[in-house]
C-alpha cells in the first residue's frame, strides 16, 4: 500500500522504514486515544452541563430516578455507566450546595423583608403575643401577596418577631428612663423653686433661725411654688423648711463671732438695760451684717444680755458681802463702846459717828436698823441665858437627889444584877412559851380534819402550856413590883430591862419565823408528813421545858 509511495523509497533500509512505521504506529495510537478522552470529556460535561440546568434535577433525586429520567437521551448512553454515576454525584453535590446558598439567601431576605415590614406596624407594641402578630401579617397586604414570605420557615419568622420585640421593650425601657428623667428634672426645679421662696423670706427679714412653721404657713401657702410641690415625692415643703432652718441655724456661732467683734470695734458693751433696738443699730451699721440671720443677731442679743445679768447679779452679791462685813464692823463697834438694850439711838451716834466702821456706812437709815437689830439681839440672849441658868439649877437638884441614894444603889448592885439575869431568863422563856403557844394554836387550826388522837394531844399540851405561862406571868408581875419600890438603882435597872426585852423581842421575833416557816411546810406536806412534823415539835416543846 505504501512502497508505491515516493516517500517510502525515502528511507534505504528496512530496518528504518519499519521504525518509522512504529513510531507513526504509536504516535497514532496516542493520537487517537486522546480524542477518545476528549471525546469522553466533552461527553461529560455536556451531560453535567445538561443535568446542572434541568429544571427536573434536585440535590435530593436518587440515581434510578435519574437514569429513568434521561436513558433515552445520547448524551446519558455516550457516557459510560461508571463515568455516568461521577456526573451524577457532582452534580448532586453541586445542586446542593447551589441550593443551601440560595435558601441561605433567601432565607436572609425573607427575615429582612419581614423584619420591615414589622417595624412598618405601628400597631405591634411590646405587649404584642406571637398569635395576635401572626393575625396582623396576614391582614397587611404587602405580606401576603410575597409567595416567599408565605413559605418562610416559623421558627425563622418568630426570631424575627422576637427581636422585634426586644428591640420596642427596649425602646420603652429608654422612653421610661426619659421620662424619670424628666420628672425628676421638674421636682428639682419645683424643688429649687420653693427654696427660692425660702430665700426671698430670709431676705425680706421674714423667716429666721426662730421662725416656726405654723407662723409662717399662710404666708407660704399662697405662693404656687408652694403648690407645686405638694404631692411630690422626696422631702416636702415642711422638711425643706425645716432644713432651711436648721441651716441657719448652724451658722449661730459663726455669726455670734462676728457680731461680737462688730461690739469689740465698736466700743459698745450689752448691759442689763440696753435694747434691742440700740443692739440692733450698731450692729447694722457694719457692712458685715449684711450676711446675718435676723434670728442668730436676736438669740446673740438674747445670749449677751444673759451674760449682762449674770454679771449684775454678781455685782449685787459682792455689793451684799459688802454690806454684812460693814454691818459686823458696826456691831462690833456697838460692842466695843458699850451699847446695851437700854442704850438709845440720840446717846449712841455721838459716841460713834467719828469711827470709820459708822462713817463706811453712808446711809443712816442703815445705821438706825444695824443698831435695832443689834439691840434686839442683846435681848434675845439675854433671855436665852436666864433660860439656861434655871435649867442648870434643876439640874443640880437631881445631881444631889442621886447623891443620897447612890449608896444603898452600891450596895444592893450584886444582888440585883443576878435577880436581872435571872428575871431576863425567865422573860425570855415566857416569851419563847407564847411562841410556842401561838404555834399550837396555829396548828391547830390546820388540823380540825385529823384524827381525834393528835387532836387530844394537841388539847392537852396546850392546856399544859398554859397553865406554865399563867404562874410565869405572876411571878414575872410580882417581880415587877418588888423592882418598883426600889427606885434607887432606877437607872441601871431599866437598863437591864430594856435589854431584856429586847433579847425577848428578837426570841419571839425568831419564833414566830420559824412558825411561818412550819405553816409554809406544813401546806406543802402531805398528812402523814404533818403528822410527824407536828409530834418531833412536841418532843422539841417538852425538851425545852
Amino acid at each position: 500500500m505504501i512502497q508505491n509511495d515516493t516517500r517510502y523509497e525515502a528511507f534505504n533500509k528496512l530496518n528504518e522504514k519499519k521504525q518509522a512505521f512504529n513510531a507513526y504506529k504509536v504516535h497514532r495510537a496516542k493520537e487517537e486515544k486522546e480524542e477518545q478522552r476528549l471525546r469522553a470529556k466533552k461527553a461529560k460535561e455536556d451531560l453535567e452541563q445538561f443535568l446542572l440546568s434541568s429544571e427536573r434535577m434536585s440535590s435530593s433525586i436518587k440515581y434510578y430516578r435519574c437514569h429513568e429520567m434521561f436513558q433515552h437521551l445520547e448524551l446519558w448512553k455516550i457516557v459510560p455507566e461508571s463515568e455516568r454515576r461521577e456526573v451524577y454525584e457532582d452534580v448532586v453535590f453541586n445542586l446542593a450546595k447551589k441550593e443551601k446558598e440560595e435558601n441561605k439567601a433567601m432565607r436572609k431576605r425573607n427575615m429582612k423583608v419581614l423584619s420591615e415590614i414589622l417595624d412598618s406596624m405601628t400597631n405591634i407594641t411590646f405587649k404584642t403575643t406571637w398569635s395576635e402578630a401572626q393575625q396582623m401579617l396576614i391582614d397587611n397586604p404587602t405580606f401576603a401577596e410575597d409567595t416567599d414570605l408565605l413559605s418562610m420557615d416559623k421558627e425563622d419568622a418568630l426570631i424575627v418577631f422576637a427581636e422585634h420585640i426586644k428591640q420596642l421593650e427596649e425602646e420603652e425601657e429608654e422612653e421610661r428612663e426619659r421620662q424619670k428623667k424628666r420628672i425628676k428634672r421638674q421636682q428639682r426645679k419645683c424643688r429649687d423653686s420653693y427654696i427660692a421662696l425660702l430665700d426671698e423670706l430670709h431676705e425680706q427679714g421674714k423667716l429666721t433661725s426662730m421662725s416656726l412653721w405654723v407662723e409662717l404657713y399662710p404666708m407660704i401657702s399662697a405662693d404656687i411654688r408652694f403648690t407645686a410641690m405638694l404631692g411630690q415625692p422626696g422631702s416636702t415643703p415642711l422638711d425643706l423648711f425645716k432644713f432651711y432652718v436648721a441651716d441657719l441655724k448652724s451658722r449661730f456661732h459663726d455669726e455670734k463671732k462676728i457680731i461680737k467683734e462688730i461690739l469689740k470695734e465698736k466700743s459698745f458693751e450689752v448691759q442689763v438695760k440696753t435694747s434691742f433696738k440700740e443692739f440692733a443699730t450698731v450692729v447694722c451699721d457694719d457692712p458685715r451684717s449684711a450676711t446675718l440671720d435676723a434670728g442668730n443677731v436676736k438669740l446673740t442679743y438674747n445670749a449677751l444680755i444673759e451674760k449682762a445679768e449674770a454679771r449684775e447679779k454678781e455685782r449685787q452679791k459682792e455689793e451684799a458681802r459688802k454690806m454684812r462685813r460693814l454691818e459686823a464692823g458696826l456691831r462690833a463697834t456697838f460692842k466695843s463702846i458699850g451699847v446695851d438694850s437700854g442704850s438709845t439711838w440720840e446717846d449712841v451716834r455721838p459716841r460713834a459717828q467719828h469711827l470709820s466702821a459708822f462713817t463706811a456706812i453712808t446711809i443712816e437709815a442703815e445705821r438706825i436698823r444695824i443698831f435695832k437689830e443689834y439691840q434686839q439681839h442683846l435681848e434675845e440672849a439675854c433671855g436665852h441665858h436666864h433660860s439656861r441658868n434655871k435649867k442648870k439649877s434643876k439640874k443640880k437638884d437631881r445631881k444631889k437627889s442621886r447623891s443620897r441614894s447612890h449608896s444603898y444603889t452600891s450596895d444592893s448592885d450584886d444582888g440585883h444584877h443576878k435577880r436581872r439575869s435571872r428575871r431576863s431568863r425567865s422573860r425570855s422563856r415566857s416569851y419563847s412559851d407564847d411562841t410556842d403557844d401561838d404555834r399550837r394554836k396555829s396548828r391547830k387550826k390546820k388540823s380540825k380534819k385529823k384524827k381525834g388522837r393528835s387532836r387530844s394531844r394537841s388539847v392537852s399540851s396546850e392546856d399544859s402550856y398554859r397553865s406554865r405561862r399563867s404562874s410565869k406571868k405572876k411571878k414575872h408581875r410580882s417581880r415587877s413590883r418588888s423592882r418598883s419600890r426600889s427606885r434607887g438603882g432606877s437607872y441601871r435597872s431599866s437598863h437591864t430591862r430594856s435589854k431584856g426585852h429586847s433579847e425577848g423581842d428578837s426570841g419571839r421575833k425568831s419564833s414566830e419565823r420559824e412558825a411561818g416557816e412550819v405553816s409554809l411546810e406544813e401546806g406543802e406536806l402531805s398528812e402523814d408528813e404533818l403528822e410527824k412534823k407536828r409530834e418531833q415539835l412536841m418532843k422539841e416543846l417538852e425538851n425545852i421545858n
